[in-house]
Formats: structure tokens, sequence, C-alpha cells
């Protein structure tokens, strides 16, 4: 309320306007100015169609192994100066302000539909080098049937023109299939969910001595989904009724 009578009262000055007076109409009115949700709009004019196609690799998944490819960049390799005070019984954990950067990296991962099993390596960088490196692995660790790739449209997941996933796939019987989420709705890629369990289990409230401690935090994060936690997500749909291929299944 305080902000409110303060931005009112510089816009417009000459109106007289105490902080009671705002407050009252916001409680008159059911206006809650101060409250702010986050929406993502896709402007794609195909995204009903392209929305149908990626659930239906989720829902009715097609020969081969269903993958959900994607980089989680920008992790930074902090420590904090003094070490976080976990909570105890009546007493909220402590984490020192004051921190030391040592780096970034970058995750590349490959969530897999159909049993949630992820494969990962983490790189320095992320480029259309790293990228390729990367898609080599997954091919040595799918060496045979068809592979699906869901992934969103940065730059270096296109051809390019080195055409290089064309090339690519030259190289490995032209076994992938590369399907593209709508523009700016990366969000219906599953690996989004898993980044958001990295973020979530091993880089917000850690401490990192070096770029190469958050890796070994990040790969062993992965090797314990894989062993202890690994599971499909159980996908919904919710913003249309969604039209599935009966060929897919």
């Amino acid at each position: 309320t305080d902000d409110l009578h303060a931005t009112f009262k510089t816009q417009h000055p000459s109106v007289p306007m105490s902080r009671t007076s705002v407050l009252r109409i916001l409680n008159g009115t059911d206006l809650r100015p101060h409250r702010m949700q986050v929406w993502m709009h896709s402007p794609d004019p195909d995204f009903r169609v392209k929305a149908n196609a990626i659930c239906g690799l989720y829902l009715r998944p097609p020969a081969g192994v269903t993958l959900c490819i994607d980089e989680k960049t920008g992790m930074q390799a902090l420590s904090r100066r003094f070490a976080t005070k976990w909570p105890t019984v009546g007493q909220w954990g402590r984490r020192e302000f004051e921190y030391k950067r040592h780096g970034t990296a970058t995750l590349f991962a490959a969530f897999e539909v159909g049993s949630g099993r992820v494969y990962g390596e983490v790189r320095k960088k992320r480029k259309a080098a790293d990228l390729m490196a990367f898609m080599e692995s997954v091919a040595r660790q799918y060496p045979s049937g068809d592979v699906h790739v869901v992934w969103d449209n940065l730059n270096i997941h296109y051809d390019g023109a080195d055409e290089r996933w064309t090339r690519f796939n030259r190289r490995h019987d032209n076994r992938f299939h590369f399907h593209y989420t709508p523009i700016h709705a990366s969000w219906l890629n599953q690996v989004e969910l898993f980044f958001s369990r990295v973020e979530r289990r091993v880089l917000r409230h850690a401490s990192f001595s070096s770029v190469q401690h958050l890796t070994t935090e990040v790969l062993g994060y992965i090797a314990h989904w894989n062993a202890r936690e690994r599971k499909p997500y159980r996908w919904k749909f919710r913003g249309f009724p969604l039209e599935l291929a009966r060929s897919a299944a």
C-alpha cells in the first residue's frame, strides 16, 4: 500500500489521496496490483499442430525410443564464504550472503520418455560442436532402432549451413527423427521437468569449490536418479482436446 500510495502521489501530485484512501479503494474493488502471475504465450501459428505431434510421442509412443533433449546452461559453481547452516527444529536454515564465483558449466541431458532414464554430460560451453559431441554419445547409448528426438528451436538444433544433422543422421543409418516444440513453448519438452529437479535438489542451496565439484555433484545426482528414483512422467495436457494420430501407437 505504501508503494502504491507513493507512486500515485508521484504521478498525480495535485490530487489529494491518503494512504487510507488507497487501501480502502483496493479492498473495495478486490484489486491486488502487487500480485503477479507469470505466464508464457507461444506466438507460433502452428502451435496446435506441433503440440499434438509432441504429445502424441508421449502418449502414443512410436516404435523405438523417444528422447527429450536440451541443455541447462549457466550452472554456477559458487562457493559460500561460510558454511550453510541447515534447518533444525524451530530454526530456519541460514545461508551465507557472500560467495565466490568459480565459473559456469552446461548440462546436456537426454530424458527417455518411456522409462525416465537420463543420460547426461556436463560441458564448459553450449556450442554446436558441444551438442554434436553429446549427440554422438547419445547414438552410442542407443546403437540400434529408431530414435525420436524432441527439442526446441535453438539455432544449433537445426541443420545450419553445414547440414550438421543431415550428415549426423547419415552416419547413423538415418535412425534419428527430430521433432521441434512450438516456438516459445519449450515447456512441452519433458527434460525441462528433470532440469527443475536438478535445480532444486543439487544447485539451489549448494556450495561448490570448483566447476569440477559442480560437475561431480550433477552427474552424481543423475546416477542416483537412474538407480533409485527414475520414473516416466505422467504427461497431461489441458490446453485443448488433443487429436492424436492413430498410427503413432
